[in-house]
């Protein structure tokens, strides 16, 4: 059954590819858009569903690896590489480019399915990953200045003392904006908020250094 919101594109520049992967995946109940080279995929907006690309590794003009680079400048869109003619070093590529998968023509219908389910999967859990780190983001906007400098100094460990004494404030003062930065960031533990300082890539480590 297809799965609402979920959107599998295809680039080849080959029209009998192109249609018989556009029958095979709505025939598996996916939605299907369909492009004869990287460029007109580039160049048309993307819809915000969940998807996933599956692209040709040799076209004309630009080739898939070429696309794969751009589309990863901004977008985490998960890549199936199809190919008549692969080799080693174009995997290598395409996997360290963050390819899930590379087959290999004539495709196995089965094979194909699996791959596309898997990248769509992946994607949901992208999707879920953006949509948790910008929440995150915006709490961390909510805090005043002093309340972000503080806060990855005692998520690298410090005691109450010791961030006051890096800042040249008083431990009571950094105890009441500490209060402020649980609530405000939603954080149930100390160890919630020192993952959070690690998902916001915070500096943890004190430019000075206190001995208590």
């Amino acid at each position: 059954m297809e799965s609402a919101g979920e959107l599998v594109y295809v680039v080849d520049d080959d029209r009998r590819v192109r249609e018989a992967l556009s029958a095979l995946l709505r025939a598996n109940g996916r939605d299907v858009r369909a492009f004869d080279s990287g460029r007109e995929f580039l160049d048309t907006p993307r819809q915000k569903a969940v998807s996933c690309l599956i692209l040709d590794l040799r076209m004309p003009g630009m080739n898939g690896l070429e696309v794969q680079k751009l589309v990863s400048k901004d977008s985490q869109i998960p890549v199936i590489f199809i190919t008549g003619k692969g080799d080693v070093p174009s995997t290598v590529l395409a996997m360290k480019g963050g390819a899930v998968d590379f087959l290999t023509k004539p495709l196995d219908e089965d094979e194909l399915i699996r791959a596309v389910d898997a990248a769509l999967a992946r994607a949901q859990v992208l999707r879920r990953e953006a949509q948790d780190t910008a929440v995150l983001q915006a709490l961390y906007r909510s805090l005043t200045p002093r309340e972000q400098e503080i806060f990855p100094l005692l998520a690298s460990g410090l005691l109450n003392k010791q961030a006051a004494a890096v800042l040249g404030i008083t431990e009571y003062t950094v105890q009441v904006h500490r209060g402020h930065i649980m609530r405000k960031m939603r954080a149930d533990s100390f160890a919630t908020l020192v993952r959070q300082a690690c998902k916001l890539q915070l500096e943890t480590s004190p430019t000075t250094t206190f001995y208590a």
